[in-house]
């Protein structure tokens, strides 16, 4: 079992961390310790870790969620002193193998919520991640604000009990805090968001309102939260997946994942109390992350999502098989170069058209084996946070709307939960109820267009769009989806 104990006789190939895991302090908490954080944050905090005076920078992660599942996940990163490997996979078939040690302490909050409140109050941390998933911030699409008819969050508002979400536990801990005079955290979203930090604000200061206005006017001026741009690829890891990394690797980790061998994280520098020398580890810091969101929020995961519907249709699983198909291929780079490109806001230094090969190239990674249904799942989320400002440009200045429609076109039918081939899947779709998911078989074809996905651009949409949605998916049902694309999808000659 892979442990402190064994960190000295590592098989050949496997890098240790530069540092003993045994000696660093909590400094971060990191709510939601799922593959992506383990592969982006920690690995660069790990890099930190291993540099002179930063050893009070170590994460101690949160499970929020209850069951047998997430109860299994806890016991395997405490028997592991809560280490694991990452594997860094290059599209060339170079690999690197490396055991993570950022992570020194895992607490289950359903198990124990006053411990992790005792966690969040030590003065000692003084940041405060998380990775909760783009819809897991609780606000209203339509009006920007934080939605106050969730059940969980009326019960933590009501403060019959200690809390069960992160809005809860946050905006407790910085009450705790506030009145024992030890100062505030800085809240670090790392999720895949436009302006993610400015939605976590938006998300704790609209719970803390609600709870105590004086504690909410506090927050405002003493809480940071910055802005990030986080990106890679890390697909989601099965038992035949972690078996295949182990016999690679030499180690018996109950815990491996893999990742590709590029690593991006652009962050404002607006940390109310301090923060790792995050800068040596390749992080860039920069006054203002709008322009590097736009370029990857609306080129590589945009294409992402774009390529990942039609792909679960065709009968595609994996990412890098979607991609090998020369229809999907094109259809993907015809979209960054026709509608996404002459439309972008990018910084300057940054090359879009560099920027299109480089994702194309790691899209094509056949080690990340990154499943299509991982990719597309919560589908409605990411299209208002992935394909928004494209559709509205496109729309603004009278673009061809073929390649939209298809893709829209694609998801609903994706929803419908079986491929082209016969096959049976279940769309991951978290934000949407039963009735929402009937509106994709309704005999009118518009009658899903009132989906939340397609909140963003609703002032603006269009007949034309709407006609093109509905003839993109009566051609998906009729003449199956590769046909369907190259009559509808907009594919350059």
């Amino acid at each position: 079992m892979l442990n402190r104990t064994i960190l000295k006789t590592l098989p050949a190939g496997v890098s240790a961390p530069g540092y003993d895991p045994a000696t660093i302090r909590t400094g971060i908490v990191h709510f939601g310790v799922g593959n992506f954080f383990r592969a982006h944050e920690a690995f660069y905090v790990d890099r930190c870790l291993a540099l002179a005076g930063q050893q009070d920078w170590g994460i101690a992660g949160v499970g929020l969620t209850a069951g047998a599942r997430s109860e299994r996940k806890a016991s395997q990163f405490t028997e592991q002193d809560c280490l694991y490997s990452l594997t860094e996979a290059a599209p060339d078939g170079a690999r690197a193998v490396r055991v993570i040690g950022a992570l020194h302490a895992y607490l289950l909050a359903p198990a124990d919520p006053a411990a992790v409140l005792d966690l969040l109050a030590d003065p000692a941390v003084r940041i405060v991640s998380m990775t909760i998933t783009e819809g897991g911030y609780n606000i209203d699409e339509t009006t920007g604000a934080f939605r106050l008819d969730n059940a969980t969050v009326r019960a933590d508002l009501a403060g019959d009990a200690l809390p069960t979400t992160i809005f809860g536990f946050v905006v407790e801990a910085l009450a705790r805090r506030r009145a024992a005079g030890s100062g505030p955290f800085t809240v670090l979203s790392c999720d895949n968001l436009r302006h993610n930090g400015d939605v976590a604000r938006t998300a704790f200061l609209g719970f803390a309102q609600v709870r105590d206005p004086g504690l909410a006017a506090w927050i405002e001026a003493h809480v940071t939260f910055p802005n990030g741009m986080v990106d890679r690829i890390t697909p989601s890891v099965d038992d035949a997946i972690a078996r295949t990394l182990n016999a690679a690797s030499g180690l018996d980790d109950a815990l491996p994942l893999v990742a590709e061998d590029f690593t991006q994280w652009v962050v404002e520098d607006r940390f109310c109390a301090g923060r790792p020398a995050l800068e040596q580890a390749g992080v860039q810091f920069v006054a203002d992350v709008t322009g590097y969101e736009h370029v990857k929020v609306r080129m590589l995961n945009a294409s992402h999502i774009l390529l990942a519907f039609p792909g679960i249709l065709l009968g595609y699983r994996q990412v890098d098989e979607a991609l090998r198909d020369r229809d999907l291929a094109r259809f993907v780079n015809a979209y960054l170069e026709l509608d996404v490109i002459p439309r972008l806001d990018s910084p300057a230094g940054l090359d879009p058209q560099d920027y299109r090969r480089s994702i194309l190239r790691r899209f094509s990674n056949p080690a990340m084996a990154d499943q299509l249904l991982r990719i597309g799942g919560d589908g409605s989320s990411k299209i208002q946070v992935f394909w928004t400002e494209t559709v509205r440009r496109v729309l603004s200045d009278g673009g061809d709307l073929r390649r939209i429609a298809f893709g829209i076109a694609a998801y609903l039918e994706a929803l419908r939960g079986v491929d082209e081939t016969g096959v049976q899947y279940t769309p991951a779709e978290p934000t949407l109820d039963a009735a929402q998911l009937e509106l994709v078989d309704a005999e009118d074809l518009r009658a899903a267009l009132a989906l939340p996905a397609f909140d963003g651009w609703r002032d603006v949409r269009s007949i034309a769009l709407t006609d093109a949605i509905v003839a993109a998916r009566e051609a998906i049902r009729a003449i199956g989806v590769r046909a369907a694309l190259a009559e509808c999808g907009g594919l350059p000659a």
